[in-house]
């Protein structure tokens, strides 16, 4: 499946734009590991209420989501599925600002660190 084909689903999980998907084969690559998915999960904390959390992992949870971009697996346990329908990943690199970017229509609310939300 293609990262063209996903976004057409906008409701059906996660996205992760081109220059994320890039991006994430850079890292798995300097990491030499093809056994490595990236795990986005979000978890209790922050100032709003609810963080996200974007690591790699190894491992396969029961009721995991995964989706696959380009031969990048992106995988979302089954807990953390509800909060993320539709989020879209995107990596930024600009003068201003480096890192992975999360536009999430579920958001009430946010800090302005950027890594939580209600």
């Amino acid at each position: 499946m293609s990262v063209q084909d996903e976004k057409t689903t906008v409701s059906d999980g996660i996205l992760l734009s081109d220059a994320a998907a890039a991006k994430v084969k850079a890292l798995l690559e300097q990491e030499g590991r093809e056994d490595l998915a990236l795990r986005v999960a979000v978890q209790p904390g922050g100032c709003s209420g609810l963080r996200y959390q974007l690591f790699f992992d190894e491992r396969s949870l029961d009721g995991d989501v995964v989706k696959d971009f380009d031969g990048v697996k992106v995988v979302t346990d089954r807990m953390s599925a509800p909060y993320l329908g539709g989020a879209s990943i995107d990596f930024v690199d600009t003068i201003e600002k480096q890192g992975f970017t999360i536009d999430n229509p579920n958001a009430t609310g946010s800090c302005a660190c950027g890594d939580s939300f209600n």
